[in-house]
């Protein structure tokens, strides 16, 4: 783990804006290989999955909205991060209701396992943001039962017509 000092900086060319810069060396020295995916704490609170990703003239890690009001970071404000390689399989933690599903539904698994990492990443994100175990359960259900219908195409009014199904049962 190594803790640095960055600056909250934005960028004016697209909706990506605000984000916090990082040296090469502290960049290169968490990728591993072609896995930019980092965990970040951020005035000593964490950690929060993140990525790195790469500008033109520097390294750098997203801060949403959410991260900002909660740190109330303003632009141009200092903020102690520290940062650490992230060896989750998903980039961020499986819920217990999602991992029992994918356990007890061997073709769901097996299309989700063939799924390109961000599109795993972003499934299990959609369970993880559930605070309420029932809900994360339903929320599970409504993708396995989608991935079996699509068959690992991922149709996103489709998975929320169901999700929205499934918290009405």
């Amino acid at each position: 783990m190594k803790e640095f000092k960055g600056t909250l900086s934005k960028f004016d060319f697209n909706h990506w804006q605000y984000h916090i810069p990082i040296s090469d060396e502290v960049a290169e020295a968490f990728m591993d290989g072609q896995n930019r995916r980092v965990l970040i704490w951020i005035m000593e609170e964490g950690p929060f999955h993140m990525a790195l990703f790469k500008a033109k003239t520097c390294w750098y890690i997203l801060i949403n909205q959410q991260h900002r009001f909660r740190f109330n970071l303003e632009l141009g404000d200092e903020v102690i991060l520290k940062i650490e390689r992230d060896y989750s399989e998903f980039g961020h933690e499986v819920p217990e209701e999602f991992q029992v599903m994918l356990d007890q539904d061997e073709d769901a698994n097996a299309i989700f396992r063939a799924l390109t990492p961000g599109k795993q990443r972003s499934l299990v994100y959609l369970v993880t943001k559930v605070k309420n175990p029932e809900s994360r359960m339903k929320k599970s259900l409504a993708i396995m039962h989608h991935l079996r219908l699509s068959k690992g195409n991922i149709d996103g009014k489709q998975l929320n017509e169901l999700i929205k199904y499934y918290n009405n049962l």
